[in-house]
């Protein structure tokens, strides 16, 4: 029997990838979003994120949902953007539990979208589920009320995983790594402030893995941190994308410097200038192994499926058209 998956919010550069990955391995895909567009591998239907809708019978039968909805925190701390990054977590984490509360037959399993920015600043020691302290200030907020809405949801039938979720790198347009690859290759991808910050990051392939192996492992529940094992200072992390994307130099930019271009480019500091040392305590102790691990291997392999895209969105010849990241990147579909 084909399993369903109901993707709410899943039109951005994660979902996309997440309703290929699954729609590619037989799974029937659908997609709520606020602005709906055609996709190859899944339905897309409307919803608001605040209320009930045709969307609710979706969920009645299905195996999975994974909430991805959520306003962009790349933007000014103002009030109004505040409210809104708040509004756009909780209104959606709560109308879903109300619609799984409400299904006949459930979901065994509501994955919810939530972040690693929960924890402090460290620079000290790495941050797991079971030791990691968590911080303070408006982001950190964010993220303890969203997880609230989410394990107080009425589901007593479902599994609640939160995916307390580093910065996902993978080639294509609308992910981060595309905006670090253009910022490397004006030449101003050099040490952002002091550079000792710790960077987190994941694989898009190992984070379409690990979603998949969280879905087969029904013992797992609660958060869960998805990050590569190996979190590294800012300053290594640029050095490697560098290399990664064929650039020898790269200007830094102190914390000044980054105040002024992020008042500029209507976005906060906190973005780069916190350091995330997270680690997967508890996906490791399951025993999930991480294709990319290193950072390295990982940036060399991103940078080169990425220029791989771009040559194919410009027409250039080649010898066969690559075949999107979530088929495989080198056939790597496994648990």
């Amino acid at each position: 029997m084909t399993r369903r998956m109901i993707i709410p919010g899943g039109n951005g550069y994660l979902g996309r990838h997440l309703a290929e990955w699954f729609g590619n391995k037989g799974w029937d895909v659908t997609v709520l979003s606020r602005s709906p567009s055609g996709s190859s591998v899944a339905r897309v239907l409307p919803w608001d994120g605040r209320t009930p809708g045709r969307w609710t019978t979706e969920l009645d039968g299905a195996d999975v949902v994974l909430n991805l909805a959520g306003r962009t925190v790349n933007c000014r701390y103002n009030e109004k953007n505040k409210q809104e990054i708040y509004a756009s977590r909780l209104d959606s984490t709560r109308v879903i539990g109300e619609a799984i509360a409400g299904s006949k037959s459930p979901p065994p399993l509501w994955i919810n979208a939530a972040s690693a920015t929960i924890y402090r600043h460290a620079e000290d020691r790495p941050m797991d589920e079971a030791t990691g302290e968590i911080g303070n200030g408006f982001s950190v907020d964010v993220c303890q009320k969203w997880e609230a809405a989410f394990f107080t949801a009425d589901t007593p039938r479902t599994r609640n995983v939160a995916l307390r979720a580093a910065m996902v790198m993978g080639p294509g347009t609308g992910g981060v790594f595309e905006a670090f690859y253009n910022i490397v290759r004006k030449r101003l991808g050099g040490t952002l402030g002091k550079g000792t910050q710790f960077v987190s990051w994941m694989h898009l392939v190992d984070f379409c893995r690990s979603i998949e192996f969280l879905i087969e492992n029904s013992h797992i529940q609660g958060p869960i941190n998805l990050s590569s094992p190996n979190p590294i200072p800012n300053r290594e992390f640029m050095r490697i994308l560098r290399r990664a994307a064929g650039v020898k130099i790269g200007l830094p930019a102190t914390k000044l410097m980054l105040e002024v271009g992020a008042f500029f480019l209507r976005t906060e500091t906190e973005l780069l200038l916190k350091s995330r040392r997270v680690v997967p305590g508890r996906l490791l102790e399951a025993g999930f192994e991480f294709d990319f691990p290193d950072w390295s291997k990982a940036a060399a392999d991103i940078a080169r499926a990425h220029r791989s895209d771009l040559a194919d969105k410009a027409g250039s010849p080649r010898p066969a058209r690559r075949q999107a990241v979530v088929q495989g990147l080198e056939g790597r579909q496994h648990i």
